[in-house]
């Protein structure tokens, strides 16, 4: 028995000393002098102490001598490292050089410094920012008749079109200097979200200019000239932008594009220069049947060497005015009757002179890094931006509605059914505001995230879509009737949209988030493979070696460190966050370190075959994004003071995010390619088996009262949507009712109290009310305090109806090119 608990003290210790990362010379001078003492103290067999003492010599010392190590060890891991390293285009490396590592590498590390997390600063506005919000913003959204929009029109109003560009709603990132707001990222997602709460297609509208929109891609990269000539026009309106990339055989692969620009020579305002004459066709172009300035996308080929030695020179982009000659705006896509400007475009042998390229002569094969640069941005805020603020309008007229609509003589909210999905709605609009706020917040610290702007951008998405269709089920047939008092219909028609732009969300999901996340923000992988492209091999040796064992000790500290936090269920660590808190960043540390656990094995076993095994790249990514999301769940806590009625968003969002963990992590085991390692890894990833249980009952039960009752709490998770309460408005309407409702509710019950007690004799339900005012039940002023809420709620759950005439098709128009000097018709 004392031999057993030497023995057992000795696995402890070495996984001590792997958790505490002592260093290979540190550990085994503690682990030889363990040895030294069980032998001298331990009534252990000598075969035993044998035993244990031959293994530790053998790899004691060949692992401190630097020679030995490198030739026996390293040489043979080089050379296999090399042959397993999945092959990597041009485009993908460029994609991995792109953006920063932030957030995603302490993850990765498998040891988070929370005291970092809780360092960044809380993303706040500016007065200046403050007031556009509550100005121009607020009026914008004001102006908006979704109905009108995508019904009557098709298009924003020219009156919105008129007030989007003299208030400067294209310039929201460009610079003062150039006429711009010089807005902050942070305010950008506000804005953006903000009008997306009130309407996707005016948050279209706005988002595209200043995300991946011609003015970011100057601002990096263009010529001075290029800059002071388009970025004030395009900063006032008098130019509108779009960006061509999408191919119709080069989607979400846009690498593979087939659009091209040779370089020859032209004539050119009466001169021969040297220019390219570009072929393209593109098209889900947004803002292209509008566009003044087509951003385009193509590969440029210079088959007479006009401009050196090499023939296939990259992709490239350019800055294409769309009045120039053979450009061919082409007519309107219509995407899920969504009603933002949307369309293809093509051209062929249009030439072009060297200063129409983005950074001009010198910028001609860059683009790919310039689009990753910028793409990590665009999907960094407005999408995740978009997607929050129609979950944030879900919640608003969800949590309303289910307070105002009554079945069986209940508001419908009080019904478990319907409390789970408003706890879903809530939980998940908590935790995506979160998500976006702590990305849009990196980019303004200087970051480029281009991982996390794929997990903010593939998960916020989703929970958006999970957040409309829980809000459709408990509008029922309020939520499928089109017609102007419809607030959710449009919204639930264009939910795949988002979907499917900046990269397919099944592509996103499955290959780019952990498949990019694996090599980028790795603390060695990415180092190891750079070692491997040395080409003084010594040199390349020495210093694989030094990485491989340094990222030895790394995987060695974080498989102690799943199993002893596993063990001790994250207890014994110094975790941030109060007393409701605290336990969760312990669990996360686990996760944390169990992730870089799967993910050293994971790569270790598949090498280059990672990148065909998309579902357990697709697990491992979900397990990464939840650890975000989760962290940034976490912070904005903190940041918002922790006020304790906010308490069950937390739970919700990290208790929900935390079983996804887990469950995934378990799919992983499960299908694990090699079997065996798999059975192995268990008992390391979950020592006490799988515990973590999705938010209870109760907690859901507090969201739902809290989206259904006006406070602070419901105040808080609405911040930054569009908040009428006009009754003429749609959602206006159902805001004041909610109101009137709460108020009239203790009336109703006195009244209510009164029949059911024969107190009250009336003849119809007419004069009920008068009837009780003349008992004295109520006064008059209370009847009429009643009466105006049945009203309100009876015109909240109307719905629309229609003529034949109404309903049947229009004659249909021809399509007319909108002219580039006009506001867009």
């Amino acid at each position: 028995m004392i031999t057993l608990l030497w023995l057992i003290g000795l696995v402890l210790g070495i996984a001590i000393l792997a958790y505490l990362r002592v260093g290979l010379l540190n550990a085994c001078l503690a682990i030889g002098a363990y040895l030294l003492a069980m032998t001298l103290l331990a009534p252990v067999h000598w075969f035993i102490d044998l035993l244990l003492w031959a293994v530790f010599l053998c790899v004691a010392i060949p692992l401190n001598l630097p020679d030995v190590r490198r030739n026996s060890i390293s040489k043979p891991m080089f050379s296999w490292f090399k042959k397993v390293l999945p092959p990597i285009s041009d485009t993908e490396q460029e994609a991995l050089d792109a953006g920063t590592v932030w957030w995603d590498g302490e993850l990765f590390s498998g040891r988070p410094d929370w005291n970092r997390l809780h360092s960044f600063p809380k993303p706040t506005l500016t007065e200046e920012e403050r007031a556009f919000m509550d100005g121009p913003v607020e009026e914008l959204c004001r102006m908006t008749d979704e109905w009108e929009l995508t019904t009557e029109l098709q298009d924003l109003s020219e009156e919105s079109w008129s007030y989007i560009r003299s208030n400067g709603f294209f310039g929201l990132i460009i610079p003062k200097e150039y006429g711009g707001k010089g807005f902050s990222a942070y305010a950008h997602s506000q804005i953006a979200m903000k009008l997306a709460s009130r309407s996707g297609d005016l948050g279209s509208t706005v988002m595209v200019p200043n995300s991946l929109g011609p003015a970011e891609l100057l601002m990096h990269y263009g010529t001075e000239e290029q800059k002071n000539h388009y970025l004030p026009r395009l900063a006032n309106g008098t130019d509108i932008p779009c960006f061509a990339l999408t191919s119709p055989e080069a989607g979400s692969d846009a690498g593979a594009m087939p659009d091209k620009g040779i370089v020859c020579k032209g004539q050119w305002q009466g001169q021969e220069v040297i220019g390219l004459k570009v072929t393209w066709e593109k098209r889900y172009i947004t803002l292209g049947p509008v566009a003044t300035i087509l951003g385009l996308a193509f590969k440029v080929f210079d088959p007479d060497h006009l401009l050196g030695d090499e023939e296939e020179r990259g992709i490239t982009l350019a800055l294409i005015p769309t009045e120039t000659e053979g450009v061919e705006i082409g007519r309107r896509h219509f995407p899920l009757n969504a009603a933002f400007m949307n369309g293809p475009n093509s051209g062929k042998d249009v030439f072009i002179p060297m200063d129409y390229l983005i950074g001009g002569q010198d910028m001609i094969g860059q683009g790919w890094i310039m689009l990753m640069n910028c793409l990590s941005v665009g999907r960094s805020i407005s999408l995740p931006a978009g997607s929050t603020g129609a979950a944030k309008m879900a919640s608003m007229t969800t949590g309303a509605y289910a307070r105002i609509r009554k079945q069986f003589n209940l508001p419908i909210g009080e019904f478990e059914g319907i409390q789970e999905a408003l706890a879903r709605i809530g939980g998940n609009t908590y935790v995506m505001n979160a998500a976006r706020t702590m990305t849009a917040g990196a980019v303004d610290l200087g970051e480029k995230p281009s991982v996390l702007s794929g997990v903010v951008k593939y998960h916020l998405t989703e929970r958006m879509r999970t957040c409309i269709n829980d809000a459709m089920d408990v509008h029922g047939g309020k939520g499928i009737c089109m017609g102007p008092k419809n607030y959710l219909g449009r919204g639930y028609q264009s939910i795949p949209i988002s979907i499917t732009v900046e990269g397919a969300n099944i592509l996103t999901r499955s290959m780019m988030i952990f498949g990019q996340g694996a090599i980028r923000c790795h603390p060695y992988v990415l180092q190891e493979m750079q070692a491997t492209q040395d080409p003084d091999e010594n040199s390349a040796l020495e210093r694989f070696d030094q990485l491989l064992f340094e990222h030895i000790g790394f995987a060695l500290g974080n498989a102690s460190g799943s199993l002893l936090l596993g063990l001790t269920n994250g207890r014994f660590v110094k975790n941030p966050g109060n007393a409701e808190t605290s336990a969760y960043y312990g669990q996360l540390s686990r996760l944390a370190a169990a992730f870089a656990t799967l993910t050293d094995v994971t790569m270790l076993m598949l090498g280059g075959e990672l990148k065909r095994r998309e579902r357990i790249s697709a697990r491992l990514g979900d397990v990464l994004s939840n650890l975000y999301m989760a962290s940034a769940t976490l912070k904005h806590y903190q940041d918002q003071g922790c006020p304790e009625e906010d308490l069950p968003f937390v739970q919700w969002g990290v208790e929900d995010l935390l079983a996804q963990i887990e469950q995934a992590m378990h799919e992983v085991l499960l299908n694990f390619p090699n079997r065996a390692v798999g059975i192995l890894l268990r008992p390391i990833i979950f020592p006490l088996g799988r515990h973590l249980s999705p938010p209870s009952d109760l907690i859901g039960a507090e969201i739902a009262r809290r989206l259904m009752t006006p406070g602070a709490a419901r105040d808080r998770l609405l911040d930054g949507c569009y908040r009428s309460n006009d009754p003429e408005d749609v959602t206006g309407l159902l805001n004041s009712t909610l109101e009137k409702v709460i108020l009239a509710d203790p009336l109703e019950l006195r009244l209510g109290k009164a029949i059911h007690s024969g107190e009250l004799e009336h003849d119809s339900e007419a004069d009920m009310l008068e009837v009780a005012a003349e008992a004295g039940v109520i006064s008059p002023e209370e009847a009429e305090q009643i009466r105006s809420a049945r009203l309100a709620r009876a015109a909240v759950i109307a719905v629309d109806d229609f003529s034949k005439e109404e309903m049947s098709p229009k004659a249909a128009k021809p399509a007319k090119k909108p002219k580039a000097s006009t506001t867009p018709a």
